[in-house]
């Protein structure tokens, strides 16, 4: 039997136009390169402008053109925000990350003067000052912040007692170590300007602070103790003191008004013997008569005789003295 006859089919290859895949090459390269021309700059940042690698100049916020394919970069920096560094603990969903501490048990142990242990937590707060030479200038300046910031700590806690570090001195150790984190960024030329130093936690070792607790109890239980005496003594001295003050004004008072009254009779005694040696007749009955009119009025019943009455019995009545009574 025969082969049946088959009927090849040719199919026909489509024709490519390679013109015009070309010319969208270019069309999408030429959109490519405009839109590589302009950048944005957020509000809170500047620009850092970089051509071909190397530090041209600091943009403003806004609408930037720049160089395209490449030529020029366009680095943001955040100069209006205020960025911390946290030291010996973490801030969960932090998202600086050179905030995060890299060892915060080791960071946070420190020796006192008195060869105490104590563990310090603390917050450095700081801003951008100058974008160039934060980026240029210092290899990861903020890690460089970060180990000058614990290296101040432990000087300035190295140079005071855990009494001190734990209790009164925590102001002090802000102030001092701010001054030397300041003074650290401008010499080591971080671009970096420090605003604050803040003291978060201090406490003693764990396996001590139970001990500490009971130890800060009673100091408080004594301060306490020792302002209620004080209130107490506040209260009742100068009440005291006025009663004592009081009572010498009295005394004065008493004794000016005696010594007057004794000159005035002293005075009065003078002026009268003065009199009685002109007439002493006179001046004795006047005297006389002067100290009956005080005596006299202060009896009930006055009985007047004369000296030539022998009983002096009829004369008084005693019945109305008795019914009287």
């Amino acid at each position: 039997m025969p082969p049946p006859n088959y009927q090849v089919s040719q199919w026909n290859m489509p024709h490519f136009n390679f013109k015009w895949i070309w010319r969208g090459i270019f069309v999408f390269f030429v959109i490519l390169t405009l839109l590589s021309c302009y950048s944005s700059v957020p509000a809170d940042s500047v620009g850092v402008l970089l051509r071909f690698g190397k530090f041209k100049d600091i943009v403003q916020p806004g609408l930037v053109f720049k160089l395209p394919l490449g030529i020029d970069q366009i680095v943001r920096v955040e100069v209006q925000r205020q960025l911390k560094l946290e030291f010996g603990f973490s801030t969960p969903g932090a998202t600086n990350d050179d905030q995060i501490p890299r060892e915060p048990e080791a960071e946070q142990s420190m020796v006192t003067g008195d060869l105490n242990m104590a563990l310090v937590e603390w917050v450095v707060q700081y801003r951008i000052e100058d974008p160039k030479q934060y980026l240029f200038h210092v290899h990861s300046p903020a890690l460089t912040l970060r180990d000058a910031s614990e290296s101040a700590m432990r000087e300035v806690v190295g140079d005071r007692t855990v009494d001190e570090v734990l209790t009164i001195g925590r102001q002090e150790i802000e102030n001092e170590t701010l001054l030397r984190l300041q003074g650290l960024s401008k010499q080591y030329g971080l671009g970096i300007s420090v605003m604050q130093v803040q003291l978060k936690d201090v406490h003693p070792p764990r396996n001590v602070q139970s001990s500490f607790n009971e130890v800060n109890q009673a100091q408080q239980e004594k301060e306490q103790m020792i302002n209620v005496a004080n209130g107490e003594y506040n209260k009742v001295v100068p009440r005291a003191r006025g009663e004592a003050d009081q009572k010498i004004r009295g005394a004065e008072g008493y004794a000016l008004g005696r010594v007057n009254q004794a000159q005035g009779d002293a005075d009065r005694f003078s002026a009268l013997l003065a009199e009685y040696l002109k007439a002493p007749e006179v001046t004795r009955e006047r005297m006389y008569l002067e100290t009956m009119t005080e005596i006299l009025p202060q009896f009930e019943r006055k009985v007047i005789i004369d000296d030539s009455v022998s009983q002096l019995l009829p004369l008084l009545n005693l019945d109305t003295k008795a019914k009287a009574k």
